[in-house]
């Protein structure tokens, strides 16, 4: 047989392309549309019902940038359509084909209830079906001109990111609005083809199957007339139904299906618009549900489903019946989808605890997974978080992104940093936007790993980032791929079917243990640091109110617990921790937004902190420590004086002179506490760093080197750093002053200023304090370089095989080598409140109060020694997506701890994080709960969520061994219960009296329930 491929190929594709799909909607008549563009932000319905409108041609551009406009639009339906599927179609004046970043409009009808949205990948709204003839069609129609911000594919930097610096110009041109209608037959007949030809193109040369599918879309387009198009469909899909008909194999792979819509919280555009784009999405899906009864929908994020409750009622109500009628699948169980490194701890218990909670509230519904598919990589606590929070899978994509190595499962058991497993996925098919084109489905059956042991994968169709969600398209392409030969099964079905049928697939031995490094996006620990510093002080902050809150509401008789004022306050935290907000990968309005929420959450917490402390009584200054951990350090008076003072974990004691340690001392550019000694060099970095307890020499080599590298990575600016960043820098060190500004006896201090680049500045304060061996280095930077990042190194004298850096309830471990592509790939990672380095008898510490990225190398000297360097990241100057990304001023501390074990790591950690707080109170005799035994550590201490009055406490084992204790209590005790996150009673404590023994194995988390006793 002749070779006719090439000659069939171009044929179907030149008369599917040029032919049937123009041909999909036969007849159409315009809208009569008027405009009113509303001035500065949205306005609600009512306003822009009232507003005056002006007549409105198409082709005529509308738009500024991040504005709205609204167009009324009245039309009827031909007399002679009966009986014939009608629509409404629009074209905004899209530009591409993505729905996520430029012209969207949800349609109204006049009442104000929302119909559906239309975006360019779905431009209907339907009228009729069938049609009686002259229905009259009245729409208001409000549509958002948002910049295309991915324009030439982050090319270089755009002022669109920010409404401040977008200019008004419209964006788009207007190019249709009509009532038209739809041609069943020849829309299908566009699916058949589709279906069938992506198909073939995907088989092998030599399959029969490809060739067979050739020629009956070679003899469909025979039986189709090209000047009859609507007359001659149905004969063409006659043609191609036995070709449609036969079945898959029965090994054939199956692709669980799930509607899914990924809408970042924030990203390209500002939170008030993803409020929209919800509404926008919701819409079609809810829609979409009414016409395909098949339909399930996975949706997460339950801060999007409170925005739309509170904004958009109608919706709201469609989204219940949804969920209902089983077309609608809440998922997830977090407030947002957040990051998956930055969040702290007890932030993440709490985007488990409050997504949750949500969904029972709402729906009756308690999800069983964490669906995360976009944050880019994934902590090793996240398996016994979510097991706490009741979840049985966790679900990820963006491991596919990898640039390195490949995870060698796709379903697999994940175990966490305690030993806790948690059966996880990430789709083969490599995206959560699956259409199900021919390449995608084929993509997936190649690409997965666990051949021979699973038979099934995951599969999450619908547009998204943006939103949009699955289209009727997709939902026609799945009914046509359930089983088609050549081709995997399509099943449509909930995500908690597909994995209760691969967990008993996938045997217990297929474990991957601790994190989920992506090794892509690591820019992400550094970009936008005031963004980030944000939210570090926020969590801490938090945690700081509710343990005094609790504290007097348990011994002040009067108070009341702010739980509405908490509750509220940490939703806005934890929506900024957003996987788009958080990394610093958003536009410029998002991070301007994000840190003046980051200041009104700051005084608002303050205010609660204060109040709290203030109810404990007033006449006595005192000083309150809220870390776990006793301390014994210098403290400042309100009015600036330093004193030494001793206070207790979690509790506080009477700001008196208490006997301060040996003095510190300051001679020229050294600083003394007789438990080390520091001197700077001439240039301003330290010269040398002696423990004098342990008599040796900390430092290699010059500390607090600061190093300007060229920052330039290949793709995505605010979220890579490539390799090739180490190649190009500069040393600062070029101090122009090093100047004494504390001399003793309990502070001492050396401030160094620095000019460089492009009229950056540095100011850093070396200080030791009297009976610490912490050296705090304060530093302010006002910034303004471009595309460079700012490294501070510590090149210390140890020979340290791992560096353990802490994460939420523990510390992972990293090799300090490169054996591996594996090792090598880890170039820049994350930590918490510290980075640890040790040989065996002696280790050193670097803290921080902000910071998070940062890498760690090891070299041999010439004498043979070994200079292991921790490089914490400081500041970055990406372009892309804002261009003024970090710009300005910047205020941190960071620190060397000479001498130091995982215990000192840990205890420091949280010293410089949660300062001191000094107050005239009374306060109480003891703190509400302590607790002793090595390793066992309090992170959150609050009134439970019920306003029952019971004090809920989370404890970890903090060192990575087995932790024993007693938790006593400052009040009388009348029970206690160990809980899940959501505080609901897994087994009763032992208690005796009041303490509760405490037994934790390796980084283990648990929640205590501690009933007050009553009278």
């Amino acid at each position: 047989m002749h070779d006719e491929r090439r000659r069939i190929e171009e044929r179907v594709a030149r008369v599917h392309d040029q032919r049937i799909k123009p041909a999909i909607y036969a007849a159409s008549v315009p809208f009569e549309v008027e405009a009113w563009q509303a001035p500065g932000e949205p306005v609600p319905f009512e306003e822009a019902a009232a507003a005056p409108y002006k007549p409105f041609a198409m082709d005529t551009p509308w738009g500024p940038p991040w504005g709205t406009t609204w167009f009324r639009m009245r039309g009827s339906v031909p007399a002679d359509w009966t009986g014939k599927r009608v629509e409404a179609v629009f074209d905004l004046g899209f530009v591409g084909d993505w729905p996520g970043n430029q012209a969207e409009a949800l349609v109204h009808l006049p009442d104000g209830v929302p119909l559906k949205a239309v975006n360019p990948q779905n431009q209907y709204v339907p009228i009729a079906h069938p049609a009686t003839g002259g229905e009259e069609i009245h729409y208001l129609v409000e549509a958002a001109s948002n910049p295309d911000i991915l324009a030439n594919d982050f090319a270089g930097p755009t002022p669109l990111g920010d409404r401040l610096t977008a200019g008004d110009k419209p964006l788009y041109t207007f190019k249709r609005a009509d009532i038209a209608v739809l041609d069943e037959n020849v829309w299908h007949l566009d699916l058949d083809v589709q279906v069938l030809r992506e198909l073939m193109l995907e088989l092998g040369e030599l399959d029969p199957r490809r060739h067979e599918i050739m020629i009956a879309l070679d003899q469909a387009m025979d039986a189709l007339d090209l000047d009859d198009i609507s007359g001659t469909a149905a004969a063409a899909r006659a043609v191609l139904a036995p070709t449609l008909a036969k079945p898959a194999h029965a090994s054939a792979h199956t692709l669980s299906a799930a509607g899914h819509a990924h809408i970042d919280s924030a990203w390209l555009w500002p939170i008030r618009e993803t409020k929209r784009k919800t509404s926008r999405t919701f819409s079609n899906v809810t829609a979409l549900a009414e016409e395909y009864e098949e339909l399930v929908f996975a949706c997460s994020q339950a801060q999007q489903y409170e925005w739309v409750r509170d904004n958009y009622p109608h919706v709201w109500e469609r989204i219940k019946k949804a969920v209902a009628d089983g077309n609608w699948a809440p998922v997830g169980g977090m407030w947002v989808e957040a990051d998956g490194n930055l969040p702290g701890g007890e932030a993440l218990a709490r985007q488990l605890i409050h997504g949750k909670r949500f969904f029972i509230e709402h729906f009756g519904i308690e999800t069983k997974g964490v669906w995360l598919p976009d944050s880019f990589g994934y902590n090793a606590a996240y398996p016994q978080l979510a097991k706490l929070a009741g979840n049985d899978w966790f679900l990820t994509q963006k491991l596919s992104w990898n640039q390195t190595n490949k995870l060698p499962h796709h379903s697999f058991w994940w175990e966490g940093l305690d030993g806790t497993r948690i059966f996880t996925h990430f789709p083969p098919v490599d995206t959560y936007n699956v259409e199900f084109s021919g390449k995608e489905v084929a993509h997936a059956v190649r690409n997965y790993q666990d051949k021979g042991r699973g038979t099934t994968s995951l599969a999450p169709f619908g547009h998204g980032d943006g939103g949009g969600g699955p289209t009727r398209e997709m939902m026609e392409r799945a009914r046509r791929l359930a089983s088609l030969e050549g081709s995997a099964k399509v099943r449509v079905e909930h995500p908690d079917a597909f994995f209760a049928a691969a967990r008993e697939e996938i045997p217990g031995d297929q474990v991957w243990s601790g994190e989920l490094y992506l090794e892509l996006h690591r820019a992400t620990y550094t970009s936008q640091a005031r963004t980030k510093q944000g939210n570090r002080r926020s969590e801490h902050r938090m945690r700081e109110a509710e343990l005094w809150a609790t504290t007097a509401a348990v011994n002040a008789p009067g108070y009341s617990y702010p739980y509405e004022k908490l509750d509220r306050l940490w939703k806005t935290v934890l929506l900024h921790q957003f996987h788009d907000i958080l990394p610093g990968s958003s536009i410029a309005w998002v991070h301007r937004e994000a840190e003046a929420e980051y200041a009104r959450v700051a005084k608002e917490v303050e205010a609660i902190t204060a109040e709290a402390v203030a109810a404990l009584g007033t006449g006595e200054t005192r000083v309150f420590n809220t870390s776990p951990v006793d301390r014994a350090e210098v403290v400042r008076t309100s009015v600036g004086i330093p004193m030494y003072a001793e206070v207790p974990a979690g509790g506080s004691a009477l700001l008196d002179a208490a006997e301060p340690p040996r003095p510190v001392t300051v001679e020229g550019r050294v600083l003394d506490n007789g438990l080390v000694r520091v001197e700077l060099a001439e240039d301003g970095t330290l010269a040398s760093v002696r423990d004098l307890t342990a008599d040796r020499e900390v430092l290699a080599d010059k500390g607090n080197l600061l190093r300007l590298h060229s920052d330039l990575p290949n793709y995505w600016d605010a979220w890579d750093i490539d390799k090739h960043y180490k190649n190009r820098y500069t040393d600062l060190l070029d101090a122009e002053s090093v100047t004494v500004v504390e001399d003793g006896p309990l502070l001492g201090a050396l401030k160094v200023e620095r000019a460089f680049g492009k009229g950056s500045r540095i100011v850093q304060t070396i200080t030791v304090r009297a009976g610490s061996r912490r050296i705090d280095v304060e530093t302010e930077i006002d910034w303004h370089e471009a595309e460079k990042i700012l490294k501070a190194a510590f090149p210390v004298d140890i020979r340290a095989p791992h560096s353990s850096a802490e994460i939420q309830f523990g510390h992972v471990q990293r090799p300090t080598h490169t054996n591996t592509s594996w090792e090598s790939a880890r170039f820049e990672v994350y930590g918490h409140r510290w980075v640890h380095i040790a040989e065996p008898g002696y280790g050193v510490a670097v803290i921080n109060d902000s910071t998070y990225g940062h890498d760690v190398s090891r070299t041999v000297r010439e004498d043979g020694g070994t200079t292991t360097t921790v490089r914490l990241s400081l500041v970055r100057a990406p372009r892309v997506p804002d261009p003024e990304a970090d710009q300005g001023k910047h205020r941190f501390t960071y620190a060397l701890l000479p001498g130091a074990s995982i215990e000192d790591a840990i205890a420091e950690g949280y010293a410089l994080n949660l300062p001191l707080r000094v107050a005239d109170s009374a306060g109480p005799a003891e703190p509400v709960v302590s607790v002793d035994g090595e390793g066992v550590t309090i992170e959150a201490v609050k009134l439970a969520d019920d306003a029952s009055g019971d004090v809920v406490v989370r404890l970890y084992e903090s060192r990575g061994g087995r932790g024993t204790g007693t938790l006593r209590t400052g009040f009388p005790l009348a029970g206690a219960q160990v809980t899940d996150l959501l505080e609901r009673p897994l087994t009763t404590a032992d208690t005796d009296g009041n303490t509760v023994a405490v037994a934790l194995r390796p980084f283990e988390v648990r929640t205590l329930r501690l009933a007050v006793a009553k009278g």
